[in-house]
């Protein structure tokens, strides 16, 4: 039976040791008053935030996107600023004429203004037509476009040159 003595002394001392260690940390380590949260989740960034970070990167040595999505829609057109101080872009969006709802979205960098189309259907079900619709779109900047060229997301070319 010497083993269950020691069995004993040990689960014992396991659970002083645990219990101690309970006080500790409810105690907050001594401390009288101690705030503990926690930090957001960095934002997982989406196909335009992606597609503009590189235009941005690797400008003018870009190529357009593969295939069409509904967040990189190309762009028709762009109306010409009157000025550099403007601080509003009214574009062309090509979309499907089943879309519900559609934009347009901006990336500002310190050379660059990355634009691109978006669309959200109506539905995923019954039949649409393979119509493009054409709507212009103003563009909120946070600061004046000051001379920065206008590229199109979706294919990666400048708009209004010259």
């Amino acid at each position: 039976m010497r083993g269950s003595h020691l069995s004993r002394t040990r689960t014992l001392t396991a659970v002083l040791a645990l219990a101690t260690a309970g006080t500790v940390a409810l105690s907050g380590c001594g401390q009288q008053k101690q705030t503990v949260g926690t930090a957001p989740a960095p934002k997982k960034q989406d196909a335009f935030e992606r597609r503009a970070d590189q235009l941005v990167r690797d400008w003018p040595k870009v190529s357009p996107v593969a295939g069409r999505q509904q967040a990189l829609l190309p762009l028709v057109g762009a109306d010409r600023p009157k000025d550099k101080g403007v601080r509003e872009i009214t574009v062309t969006v090509g979309h499907s004429a089943c879309d519900a709802h559609f934009g347009a979205r901006s990336h500002e960098s310190k050379d660059l203004v990355v634009i691109t189309g978006w669309g959200k259907r109506k539905s995923n079900k019954g039949m649409c037509t393979e119509q493009l619709a054409t709507d212009k779109v103003t563009v909120r900047l946070k600061s004046a476009l000051d001379g920065r060229k206008i590229v199109d997301a979706a294919t990666g070319k400048q708009l209004l040159k010259g």
